[in-house]
């Protein structure tokens, strides 16, 4: 327990508080595992419903690519898609639980001292007000004495430097006499309340998507622009030609190590967030990266007009033609737009030349089938055919049907692509 009723100049006293451990927010669970658990429960939940809206094909005209191009220009099986995620989640939660290790004990209850230091400082800050007005030459004690007359003395007495003298509580001193103190006014605790409770956290949370950012722009650059790095590790990420949503942490597993659980943890650390606070960042940067890779451009869907970055944004990164641009990631694009690495061009014609060649492809790929228990070679597949596994030929089969129906996405996917996309009007 501590307490401080100190009077130093005049000042408020602060408040006693003791500290008690912060209790777990679901019982059973410390608050730095569950830190652990959240992002990937939150990877496969929203991975699942963006797999479910692409199965059904519940909003085809919403599609930045066909499910043919999904089927030819893909070279990796979903499965293994499915294998490296699954390794990655595992030295993401091993690399969190060797943190945790070194954690200490979060405690609460001298919040509302805290709060209080913060008004304090309020009070501090006004005691500079008297010397701004004489600055412009004005009187602080005369305008304060008109206000106060006129019925603000609230604002009399900020501009007096902070001096309320009419705003006064009662406390027990040390010898145990009832003593009547300087108190807060209701805006200082307002305003210390805010400060304490949302504008802190929040630069916290900006700090952190800005390391965040930061870090994966300039790791994930270097790997384009590296030939040996891009192809020891990033390369596998880009075997997807055409992202979907479980494939956003498909990545080597020192790429996903660096890239990710490093940047991460080097933002939660310099942030200074609490577990608690954690939670949000790294569960929300996770489906923000689930988001940019899910293949949809929904008009309703938040993360895709929050910030420029978003699915139609990377998918451009993720084509043979844009592979050099567009290395933001997951939430703004300010270091693209510094260093001029943002793709500018016209890409209707592309993607329209893509959808194309794929439809052919899968046509060809449908009309051989029968003969696939031949004795007869197959054709050597062109240079952006997919590297498909013999499970994923009924996929092949299931999904003909829709490949037709979007073969051509509708123009309400055009009118998407706009200023909050970051990208050009007429990208697709």
């Amino acid at each position: 327990m501590a307490t401080n009723t100190s009077m130093l100049h005049d000042l408020p006293p602060l408040p006693a508080y003791t500290l008690v451990p912060r209790p777990p927010l679901i019982a059973g669970i410390p608050d730095n595992i569950l830190t652990l658990i959240l992002p990937v429960v939150a990877y496969w939940t929203v991975s699942m419903l963006f797999h479910l809206i692409d199965v059904y094909d519940l909003f085809s005209h919403y599609r930045l690519h066909t499910p043919a191009e999904v089927l030819a220009r893909n070279r990796v099986s979903r499965w293994d898609v499915v294998k490296d995620v699954v390794l990655q989640h595992a030295i993401q939660t091993l690399a969190g639980l060797m943190m945790a290790y070194f954690d200490g004990q979060e405690y609460v209850g001298r919040e509302e001292y805290d709060v209080a230091v913060w008004a304090r400082r309020i009070r501090f800050l006004q005691r500079g007000l008297p010397y701004l007005l004489a600055l412009f030459g004005l009187d602080a004690s005369g305008v304060a004495a008109n206000l106060s007359q006129n019925g603000h003395k609230i604002l009399a007495g900020a501009l007096a430097g902070g001096h309320y003298p009419g705003i006064t509580q009662s406390i027990i001193s040390e010898t145990g006499f009832e003593t009547a103190v300087p108190a807060f006014t209701a805006w200082e605790m307002s305003l210390a309340n805010f400060i304490y409770w949302y504008f802190i956290p929040g630069l916290q949370f900006l700090w952190g998507i800005c390391v965040v950012d930061t870090w994966q722009y300039f790791l994930h650059r270097a790997m384009h622009m590296n030939r040996w790095l891009y192809v020891k590790f990033h390369s596998r990420h880009h075997r997807l030609y055409v992202p979907y949503a479980f494939g956003a942490l498909y990545n080597h597993p020192v790429e996903g190590f660096l890239l990710d659980t490093a940047g991460t943890g080097i933002a939660f650390l310099t942030s200074g967030m609490t577990h608690r606070q954690s939670m949000w960042f790294f569960t929300l940067s996770t489906i923000k990266t689930v988001d940019d890779h899910c293949g949809y451009a929904f008009p309703w869907d938040p993360f895709q007009h929050l910030t420029s970055n978003n699915a139609a944004y990377h998918d451009i990164h993720h084509q043979s033609w844009g592979i050099k641009t567009n290395f933001s990631q997951p939430f703004f694009i300010f270091w693209d737009r510094l260093f001029n690495t943002q793709w500018k061009g016209e890409v209707k014609l592309r993607y329209e030349r893509s959808r194309e060649a794929s439809e052919k492809q899968v046509d060809g790929g449908m009309q051989q089938e029968p003969y696939a228990h031949t004795s007869v070679a197959p054709t050597q597949p062109a240079r952006d055919a997919a590297i498909v596994s013999t499970e994923e030929s009924s996929e092949r089969i299931t999904r003909a049907r829709l490949r037709k129906k979007t073969a051509n996405l509708s123009p309400s996917v055009d009118s998407l692509k706009g200023v909050n996309h970051g990208v050009a009007s007429s990208v697709l």
